[in-house]
């Protein structure tokens, strides 16, 4: 069997080309204005003082997490103990987050009562 088309196919009908029309003065244009994205919300990582964790073990666990040198992290760790609180660093949510389970998980580990939060920077 043989189908064919009862009609030949007809061409796709083609716009008539058109100049543009002249500004006539009252036009109004609009500039693109890119959007400004705010940065994300920032996180302290603040650990808190208490009277049984060893001052070298809090030394340790600043150099080991939070990479600073013994000489900064024994000035956060007497800032700790002579303030009952002190900032280890800045981080976004989630890395914030991340570090205080780091410390947490590694005091429980050692058995101090070694205690971190993190907290919005206002």
């Amino acid at each position: 069997m043989n189908f064919m088309a009862s009609k030949p196919p007809v061409p796709a009908p083609v716009a008539p080309k058109t100049r543009p029309l002249d500004d006539d003065g009252g036009s109004v244009v609009l500039e693109r204005r890119t959007q400004k994205t705010k940065p994300p919300q920032m996180y302290q990582v603040v650990m808190l003082n208490d009277d049984y964790t060893p001052m070298e073990f809090v030394v340790v666990v600043i150099q080991e997490f939070f990479n600073k040198d013994r000489e900064t992290a024994t000035q956060i760790m007497l800032k700790i103990h002579l303030d009952g609180k002190g900032i280890c660093g800045v981080y976004s949510r989630d890395v914030a987050a991340t570090k205080v389970e780091q410390v947490q998980e590694a005091a429980r580990q050692a058995g101090h009562p070694l205690q971190c939060v993190s907290e919005p920077v206002e």
